[in-house]
């Protein structure tokens, strides 16, 4: 989705996004697109701001029943409610931090480490539940019977898998692991907690209880997050690794957050990771919207990310975590 581009469109871009994943945030969104004086309300915002998931979660936080018809959405933005709807949208973000999309990352995570301990960065990490991948149990249902990881008493993160995916036989060793973000989230701070539920669509029970595991397991020795600007912090945090992690495979992951960088920004980003992926000083490992890391030219199917290591493409994963298909 292009944050910067013209609202109608993002709008209808995300109610695709959100069939069959979200009815009320599909309707919502598709509405918005035809609703001229919402439109106009949302043009008072800055552009990067007037994003669907992160208006839709402000007025939910508001009290805007979701479920719910649109016109609870209209009536909130356009009334009384609308003032206190627009400082959150302007001091929050769209921090969603899908424990899921590790089910999708942990075959590339494998084929970055080559059996070697890793050492974990995540960028936009939020709450960091995606540094993670050690501490769940995992379900892959392929064509070929379920391939299982972790123990029965665990948590589980289930995905469907097609093609000839690396499923691995371990969990990764972390060796080291931190999260780079604009704005971390402590997951004690219920708070921002309760922001993070918010993110989460109406309808999706499953997500929200997935969501809670994963503050559940951080909680118990929440990941080091790192406030700081991935354009700029980033080589600090490789240098750090490489020192205090001798040996680890250093692997640079980031999923849904390049979206968030203009055009220019995301193309220096890319030139800089292939620079230090050809300089042998990390792995990288994308997880984006077809189009937002400029040079993975791959059309992913419907509610699915581009899934990249080293700069080339593998497969396509479910934003969610439900689905991958290997390449």
């Amino acid at each position: 989705m292009d944050l910067y581009g013209e609202v109608r469109a993002a709008y209808r871009e995300f109610a695709t996004y959100a069939a069959g994943a979200s009815p009320t945030l599909e309707q919502w969104a598709l509405e918005v697109a035809e609703d001229d004086e919402v439109i106009a309300w949302l043009g008072g915002l800055p552009p990067v701001k007037r994003q669907p998931n992160l208006v839709f979660a402000a007025a939910r936080l508001h009290g805007v029943p979701a479920p719910g018809p649109y016109d609870g959405l209209r009536g909130a933005l356009l009334g009384g409610g609308g003032a206190a709807i627009r400082e959150t949208i302007l001091t929050r973000a769209t921090q969603t931090n899908e424990a899921g999309r590790l089910a999708t990352l942990l075959p590339v995570f494998a084929s970055a480490g080559e059996g070697r301990p890793l050492a974990l960065i995540e960028l936009g990490a939020s709450a960091g539940l995606c540094l993670l991948p050690d501490r769940w149990a995992y379900r892959w249902r392929t064509p070929d019977g379920d391939r299982t990881l972790g123990a029965a008493d665990e948590p589980e993160l289930v995905c469907d898998v097609t093609g000839p995916a690396p499923l691995p036989a371990d969990r990764p060793e972390i060796a080291w692991r931190r999260g780079l973000d604009l704005d971390p989230i402590d997951v004690r701070d219920d708070d921002r907690v309760r922001w993070l539920e918010t993110l989460v669509w109406p309808e999706q029970h499953e997500r929200l209880a997935r969501l809670r595991a994963g503050v559940a397991l951080a909680r118990r020795d929440p990941p080091p997050l790192l406030r700081g600007d991935l354009r700029t912090d980033l080589d600090a945090l490789i240098d750090q690794a490489h020192r205090e992690a001798a040996g680890a495979a250093v692997v640079v992951c980031h999923s849904a957050v390049i979206m968030y960088l203009d055009a220019a920004d995301r193309r220096a980003f890319e030139a800089a990771m292939r620079e230090r992926v050809s300089a042998g000083r990390c792995h990288w490992v994308s997880m984006e919207a077809s189009g937002v890391v400029p040079g993975l030219v791959a059309e992913a199917p419907a509610s699915h990310l581009v899934l990249a290591l080293d700069g080339e493409v593998v497969g396509f994963a479910d934003q969610h975590g439900r689905a991958l298909r290997w390449l």
